[in-house]
């Protein structure tokens, strides 16, 4: 398992949301990847990598990295917005590198995370054979498409993502600390549906904060900045009896450090995100 744990620019607060906070140079949040001891990220957003494909594959091999993964957010309910250029983009760099896995995300079509509408069924429908349809594609070129629940995207919470298992053969992101926040118990849906699980984001989560998102009382942002994302082991996800469960199930995917951060400036070196990028680490040793 510990040969399977890579890392992600948003650990360090790079993100594609508009005006999410300080942006760090990717020569440092690279660099602070190699030195935790990480062997792999996912790409993060466009512009934080080169992006010609074969760009992205030789920046990280510069930084002793390999890709796993990226994190595509798609509208797929919109009859006015096609998803297949978007996919396709991301296909050509992940190739490139040689990784098997992109991660989608059914988003609003608006900026960042904090609002989302209410779907009529044709629009539901339309999303479900889209995921499909996006699947069979990156199939094709022999890179596994996965469905992400996030906090702010049409599949949020417990009664969309049994939607998406009911209405779609698409594998799952398991993202920890997404699916604990809109309301889903991770651990019993690794429990449940192991199969269906493609892809792992380990966060953790203080599900105070998560509480207060859910109820509409602070904005995913402002929550994340509050510190409502923890090191493993020190939030209230059983992430323990989410790795043994997998495990035991046979999995054997990549598990992605990923913790949402927002910063307001550099840190100084060797402070900052990757103190808590090091502690998750050394939590997940714990359990191998």
């Amino acid at each position: 398992m510990l040969d399977r744990v890579a890392g992600a620019p948003i650990s360090w607060g790079v993100c594609e949301v508009p005006g999410w906070g300080h942006q760090l140079a990717v020569t440092r949040v690279l660099a602070e990847m190699r030195d935790v001891g990480l062997v792999a990220t996912e790409f993060g957003p466009d512009g934080f990598l080169p992006p010609a494909p074969a760009d992205k594959a030789a920046v990280l091999a510069q930084h002793g990295l390999r890709a796993v993964g990226e994190f595509v957010p798609v509208v797929l309910h919109d009859p006015g917005v096609d998803p297949v250029p978007v996919l396709d983009r991301a296909l050509d760099g992940l190739v490139a590198a040689g990784a098997d896995v992109v991660v989608l995300a059914a988003v609003t079509g608006g900026e960042g995370y904090e609002n989302r509408p209410v779907l009529a069924q044709a629009d539901w429908d339309r999303l479900l054979r889209a995921l499909d349809s996006l699947a069979a594609r990156a199939a094709d070129r022999g890179v596994t498409a996965c469905l992400h629940p996030h906090v702010g995207t049409i599949v949020e919470r417990a009664e969309e993502v049994r939607r998406v298992l009911d209405g779609s053969g698409v594998p799952l992101c398991l993202d920890t600390g997404h699916l604990l926040i809109g309301g889903t118990d991770p651990a019993a849906l690794a429990a449940e549906v192991p199969d269906r699980v493609r892809h792992v984001h380990l966060k953790d989560v203080d599900d105070a904060w998560a509480a207060r998102v859910r109820a509409g009382e602070v904005g995913y942002a402002a929550a994340v900045a509050a510190g409502m994302y923890r090191p493993l082991g020190a939030g209230d996800v059983d992430v323990a009896g989410i790795v043994t469960g997998l495990e035991g199930a046979g999995y054997d995917g990549w598990y992605v450090l990923e913790q949402d951060t927002v910063l307001s400036a550099d840190p100084a070196p060797g402070a900052g995100p990757v103190g808590d990028v090091a502690a998750s680490l050394t939590h997940l040793r714990s359990l191998a």
